[in-house]
Formats: C-alpha cells, sequence, structure tokens
C-alpha cells in the first residue's frame, strides 16, 4: 500500500496556499489512514546512516555487554531492554525484539529536568550516544513542525502544542528484532497494537515488515521511499481529537522463510508532550454526533497506565 506522501517544506515554505494545501493533505490522510509518508522531512541522509550503522554496532555487542545498560527500574524508559520483556496490550506474547531507548536532555534549566532520569552512556560504541542526540533533536525539530500543521487543521492556533513538545518526554527507540533460528510460535515479530504518544515518526527500517490494518479490516503492507520518514498518529493524539484523528493499528510480521536469518532494525521517534499536559477531549472535535468517547486524563497518568499494560512496568 503507497500511503499519502505530503511535503514537509510545503509547511515550511512563506507560500500561504502550499502551507494550506499541505495542512489540509496531512488532516485528510490522519482521517483516513492514519499513516502519511513525509519527503523534505529535515533530517539529513548521513545522520540517517550514521544512526543505523551505530544501532547495528550496538545490537552485534555479546548480550552480557548489552545487559550492561539494562535499567529494569526505568520501565524501559532509558537503556536497553531485553529480548522479550514487551508485550502488546492484550496479549501475554512477548514480541521478538530487543531494544534501546534515549529520552530527552534538558538544556535550558527548566524544572521538568527533575522528572526524567539520565540517558544511558554506551561505551563499547563511543559514536553510538551522540549520534542518538543529534538524531533526537532532528526528530524532535520536524515533528514539531508536523504538530503545528495539525493544530491548524484541528482549528487550534498554530503554536498550540510547543510548549507541550518543548522539553517533552519523546522517546527514541532503536529496535533489534533478531534472526530466527527455530520454527517460530508466531507469524508476528511485534504483536497488532497502537502507539502511546502523540505522533510517531519512523525512519526507514532494514527489510519489511511493518502493516497496518485498513477501515476495511484487512492487513496491508507499508511501503515507503528511502528519503521519507513514515509518520502516524498515536493514542494521545486520538484521545484528544476525540477519535477525529484516529491512531492506526500496526504490526511487523515475520520475513520470508528464506529470510529468516536475516536481522530486522527499526527506529521510531515516539513524540510524548511533557507529563502535565491534559489529553481532555477538545472542545472542537465534540459534538451530537460524536460525544465524549474518553475521560480526562493527563498525558504522564496515561503512558504510566500503558506501561503496565505492555508489561514494561509493574
Amino acid at each position: 500500500m503507497n500511503i499519502p506522501v505530503v511535503d514537509l517544506s510545503d509547511f515550511l515554505s512563506d507560500d500561504k496556499d502550499r502551507k494550506e494545501k499541505f495542512v489540509k493533505e496531512l488532516g485528510k490522510a490522519y482521517e483516513e489512514v492514519g499513516f502519511v509518508a513525509v519527503k523534505n522531512h529535515g533530517i539529513p541522509d548521513d545522520l540517517i546512516a550514521d544512526l543505523y550503522k551505530n544501532v547495528q554496532q550496538f545490537f552485534k555487542l555479546p548480550t552480557e555487554k548489552k545487559e550492561k545498560y539494562e535499567r529494569k527500574d526505568l520501565a524501559g524508559q532509558r537503556g536497553y531492554t531485553s529480548f522479550g520483556r514487551e508485550h502488546a496490550k492484550g496479549f501475554d506474547a512477548p514480541d521478538l525484539k530487543e531494544f534501546f531507548q534515549y529520552g530527552q536532555t534538558v538544556e535550558d534549566g527548566e524544572a521538568v529536568k527533575d522528572d526524567y532520569p539520565e540517558n544511558v552512556t554506551v561505551e563499547e560504541v563511543p559514536a553510538f550516544t551522540p549520534t542518538l542526540y543529534k538524531a533526537y533533536r532532528n526528530f524532535e525539530k520536524s515533528g514539531k513542525a508536523l504538530l503545528q500543521a495539525i493544530a491548524i487543521y484541528l482549528g487550534l492556533d498554530e503554536h498550540y502544542f510547543d510548549e507541550y513538545v518543548h522539553n517533552g518526554n519523546s522517546i527514541l527507540r532503536a529496535i533489534h528484532y533478531p534472526p530466527i533460528n527455530s520454527e517460530p510460535k508466531s507469524a508476528i515479530r511485534a504483536e497488532q497494537h497502537e502507539d502511546i504518544n502523540l505522533i510517531t515518526l519512523l525512519v526507514g527500517a532494514s527489510a519489511d515488515g511493518l502493516q497496518i490494518l485498513t477501515r476495511q479490516n484487512e492487513w496491508v503492507g507499508v511501503t515507503s521511499l528511502p528519503e521519507q520518514i513514515v509518520v502516524n498518529v498515536g493514542d494521545m493524539l486520538q484521545r484528544l481529537t476525540n477519535n477525529k484523528l484516529r491512531s492506526t493499528t500496526h504490526r511487523v510480521v515475520n520475513p520470508p522463510r528464506e529470510l529468516w536469518g536475516t536481522s530486522r532494525f527499526s527506529i521510531p521517534f515516539f513524540l510524548h508532550p511533557k507529563s502535565e499536559m491534559s489529553l481532555a477531549g477538545l472542545d472542537s472535535c465534540i459534538d451530537a454526533s460524536h460525544p465524549k468517547a474518553y475521560e480526562d486524563i493527563t498525558a504522564g497518568e496515561y503512558l504510566d497506565e500503558r506501561l503496565r499494560e505492555i508489561g514494561l512496568k509493574k
């Protein structure tokens, strides 16, 4: 399935018509599909290449070295999470993956710094941590622009989200799906789920496998060109918009048998706001035809609830 393609340079231009066109295309795609591919996204190609190179080097380390960087008390929010610890909401079987998470670095003295654990620095791959930092900042910048377009589409002030995503609780996650060495119990590397956050930005993936569930209840493979990133709506944005923008169900399936011996790498950026942001449905998205669907909750409370549901927090 070729998902809708939008050009972020249209939104960032000084041309009012191009900007309006982008907002309409993005909003329509998020109402109908939940995913878009974004070109001219502003994340440099050489940075993406460095990111994948360093991620692959980290996951090649022996298990005992990777486990040095596991902080189970942080519920997977920083550092390494070993194979099989996370499962999708509503499923008991663990996903067939290990991952490393890198979070916010507060550099302007804002008090929210005290709410975030320190990032975990990997010694064996010296370029790994600085590359994650650089990528994090680039994803954050592109994500902020996309949220500005979403705000306009929703009839909000263009900068509605800015204060919430500045020093927000976003996460850059490097995922490794190891080779399949024996008959798997399931055809699924990552069971069907919806993302927790506002939006997710996914730059490439080293192999196919991502599928989305269409409105017709059919699983369809998602492909994007190398120079594009895929951006989807998460549950927080769905709650905030009272289901106007839908969080799309997706999964990662196993490769064909002849490719079982290969790894899959994927690096999503989960754009989270600050914990105190309210996810109470926007008044503009609630009417007689669309009654309020969710109880009021903050982003922090919702994240905590979901981390327990997927097994990362006890």
